[in-house]
């Protein structure tokens, strides 16, 4: 495991002194004693907040604040999976015209399929982050699925690149198929100081009916990097006689 790099002094006993399953936890308790209301808008979702939830949202890094004139209410924009994640696992979001039914989890499950591609394995992807406390942000300006953080953004750099892989076979994702697919990916990982991590979801024949597949599914995970000649030099090893250009 690469180490984190803190911004700044005392980031890091911040962190100790306030781990994100605290924040989390803070979070699911607010939202549940509460009547704010979500609605999907597109390939997003979009959560009504109050102020103690404004801030909860952005301590835990859910979502992304959208400016507006209102100066008692804040709204999130929220991606499809970590929308899902907290209306399915933590079971916190309310989704206008979805509650917490088998019916309709299933209804809203095939809706956010239909909205993203490789939803499914998104979802899993994202939910196995979150439940080790990882902070999941989008990895798009980096070429990825995800970034993921020890903890908030302000605190520390994101450790590692995401890029999440299906075994299915007919999947239009075709990236990491060829050894150059690697080979730029970890050269641009190895730029921005990240290690690239390549989740690979397993459906074992599950299918994608509905979220209760998602128990099915497993993951195997891979950090990859690049090699370093300078590493692997053999007159660091090994002595030479320069009278007679022998190995000694």
């Amino acid at each position: 495991m690469t180490k984190p790099r803190w911004k700044g002094k005392g980031s890091a006993a911040k962190a100790v002194g306030e781990p994100m399953s605290k924040i989390v936890s803070e979070l699911e308790s607010s939202l549940i004693n509460s009547d704010s209301k979500a609605f999907v808008s597109g390939c997003s979702v979009l959560l009504e907040a109050n102020s103690e939830q404004t801030e909860l949202l952005n301590r835990a890094c859910f979502g992304h604040p959208i400016i507006t004139s209102q100066q008692d209410q804040q709204w999130f924009r929220l991606c499809l999976e970590e929308a899902f994640y907290m209306f399915y696992f933590l079971k916190c979001l309310k989704i206008k015209g979805y509650d917490s039914s088998a019916k309709n989890e299933v209804e809203l499950w095939h809706l956010m399929s239909s909205k993203r591609e490789m939803f499914p394995e998104l979802c899993k992807a994202y939910s196995h982050l979150r439940m080790k406390n990882w902070v999941v942000r989008s990895g798009s300006q980096y070429g990825v699925d995800y970034v993921v953080y020890r903890h908030h953004p302000a605190l520390v750099h994101s450790e590692y690149a995401v890029i999440v892989l299906s075994d299915t076979s007919d999947d239009a994702d075709e990236r990491l198929r060829v050894w150059s697919d690697f080979h730029c990916t970890t050269r641009l990982c190895g730029s921005v100081a990240k290690t690239l991590l390549v989740l690979h979801v397993h459906k074992n024949g599950s299918g994608t009916n509905s979220p209760m597949c998602l128990e099915n599914y497993n993951i195997e995970e891979w950090t990859i990097t690049r090699w370093n000649p300078e590493q692997n030099r053999e007159d660091s090893v090994f002595q030479f006689d320069e009278r007679t250009d022998t190995q000694i």
